[in-house]
């Protein structure tokens, strides 16, 4: 249960970097990932698509649950946007690297959608956080993917650790760039029943 609400929050993601902030907001969970399909259509609307996806996470996660309206699934989904092209996860090194040299010097966005789902109803939000890469060395580049921290991540970067040095510019909201705005997280959780933040 979290903070005393009778709704049990589920979080429909094995993001360990969104079960760290959802921790930090002082809230018990329990964890079921979702399996959906994740493809990107081009030329489909990158705040659309993030917005799709988490609902398809919510609504999977929610389907294999008691249904009895005790529960609140939480979803989300990330993606950079760099001028209308999605950068997902890389394949490889040889991906990231090329993902970087692009990123390098230019601002791009990170969309967030987070999902939250009750019998009652579901509720979406999309955060959009614009972010302004240095421009990086090739030295730079190399020094990052010798980390390994660019491997799952959408972009090839993390910004809450070391990352954060690839980056000269937030406008925004920064822990969107992690993965989970969280202003509007502890709002959709609070629509949803869930007892956050110093919520009756």
């Amino acid at each position: 249960m979290t903070g005393g609400s009778s709704i049990e929050l589920v979080l429909a993601s094995q993001s360990p970097r969104r079960q760290e902030l959802l921790v930090g907001l002082g809230l018990t969970f329990r964890v079921e990932p979702a399996d959906v399909d994740e493809s990107w259509e081009r030329g489909e609307d990158p705040r659309a698509y993030v917005e799709r996806v988490a609902i398809d996470k919510a609504d999977r996660v929610a389907h294999l649950l008691d249904r009895d309206g005790g529960i609140c699934v939480l979803a989300a989904d990330t993606t950079v946007d760099l001028d209308d092209d999605i950068l997902a996860k890389p394949d490889d090194d040889d991906h990231a690297r090329q993902m970087l040299e692009t990123l390098s010097g230019r601002a791009h966005q990170v969309h967030t959608a987070v999902v939250g789902w009750t019998a009652r109803e579901a509720i979406a939000v999309v955060v959009t956080t614009d972010v302004t890469f240095r421009k990086l060395t090739d030295d730079d580049i190399d020094w990052y993917l010798a980390l390994g921290e660019h491997r799952d991540k959408a972009g090839a970067y993390g910004m809450q650790s070391a990352g954060g040095a690839l980056v000269e510019r937030i406008d925004g909201s920064p822990t969107n760039v992690i993965g989970l705005p969280l202003a509007e997280t502890i709002d959709v959780l609070r629509s949803c029943g869930v007892r956050v933040a110093g919520s009756a």
